[in-house]
């Protein structure tokens, strides 16, 4: 089951990040088509966030049709984001994990280096638009 976590220093509103973050788990596989999402009261203890904001990013994934609330019941996956691209992640995670290794034994920490993989892949998208 995924378990969520707030970052109250991104900037994005926390029921976005929710949406987010079952966005992500829905393309790595990470959840599958009728697996039940954690329940709104599930996940106000879990985070400490307010049950409407859990509405409002359950109710934003329904809309997208990834999801379906049945009644009395919870909050259900109806549609998955991962492609064919799915079994390249086993070995893509573990270079990666070996490269974010190196750059905390660098001395970066957690902020630079998400600017730094943001920097290279905003770069890498414009030299392949060119």
């Amino acid at each position: 089951m995924i378990e969520f976590h707030l970052d109250t220093r991104s900037g994005v509103a926390p029921y976005q990040q929710v949406v987010q973050q079952v966005r992500h788990a829905l393309r790595l596989g990470l959840l599958q088509v009728d697996e039940q999402l954690p329940t709104v009261k599930e996940v106000v203890k879990a985070i400490a966030i307010n049950p409407n904001t859990v509405l409002k990013a359950y109710k934003e994934l329904e809309h997208q049709g990834l999801v379906a609330a049945r009644p009395g019941i919870g909050t259900f996956v109806i549609k998955t984001l991962s492609d064919d691209s799915l079994p390249a992640h086993g070995p893509l995670r573990q270079s990666l994990q070996r490269w974010l290794e190196r750059a905390r034994g660098a001395g970066l920490d957690e902020e630079s280096i998400e600017a730094l993989f943001r920097d290279v892949l905003r770069s890498s998208s414009v030299e392949g638009d060119a």
